[in-house]
């Protein structure tokens, strides 16, 4: 096995709680979304996402309410939709900026994120959100400002979490060899997706729930063997 040059990690399940991302951010993107919709309808950036909507769906969307009506849904289901992520990150950018929130960071993470640094090793994001949701989460979080500790983010415009092609484009873009780079996610399949790219993999299971797998499988980072 190859010596791990680079760590890959995904956020939810991972460096943070699923209940912060459930039971907070959902929560205020889904009750701001009308409002924003209508607030900033004209802007560039949201007009850019509702184009995409349109060329993909096929559908007029012809103002706020529609949109709105589109993607609360989607938003109830957790749909890993680029244009969903990208507008809930502009959401999140006002409610972390106006202090509602702080990212949940898990107890260990910050610390060993800043020790993997330390020793060299250039640490990246995957996860579903948006890359600026991503910058927002750890720039924003409860052990403060951690995007320092980056060289960089990925999202769906990777592709799907689940392929192993997305992996290879990461690897592509990061300039080394899959199997230098160690991915971390707590789902399964997101594992078996990188595995099959060549990457190295391990499991969070934090709550010791897990199922059997043939991946490394730990309980936090401290115990992710690694400088």
């Amino acid at each position: 096995m190859s010596v791990v040059r680079v760590v890959l990690t995904d956020i939810e399940g991972t460096t943070s709680s699923i209940r912060f991302v459930k039971e907070v951010l959902f929560p205020y993107a889904a009750a701001a979304l009308p409002q924003f919709l209508a607030d900033h309808w004209q802007d560039a950036a949201v007009q850019q996402q509702v184009q995409a909507l349109r060329a993909e769906l096929g559908e007029p969307l012809a103002d706020a309410a529609a949109v709105n009506a589109l993607l609360q849904p989607w938003i109830e289901q957790d749909r890993k939709h680029t244009v969903l992520k990208a507008l809930q990150g502009m959401i999140w950018d006002h409610g972390y900026r106006s202090g509602a929130y702080q990212a949940h960071m898990y107890e260990e993470v910050p610390a060993a994120l800043r020790r993997w640094h330390d020793a060299g090793l250039p640490l990246y994001v995957y996860s579903s959100g948006s890359i600026a949701a991503q910058k927002l989460f750890f720039g924003f979080s409860t052990a403060g400002d951690l995007t320092g500790l980056f060289s960089g983010y990925f999202d769906t415009t990777s592709g799907g979490k689940r392929e192993a092609d997305s992996y290879r484009r990461i690897t592509a873009a990061i300039g080394c060899e899959p199997d230098q780079i160690l991915f971390l996610s707590d789902i399964v399949e997101e594992l078996d997706a990188a595995a099959a790219a060549g990457l190295q993999t391990t499991l969070l299971d934090r709550d010791g729930l897990a199922p059997t797998c043939s991946h490394p499988v730990v309980t936090d980072f401290d115990r992710i063997a690694l400088p």
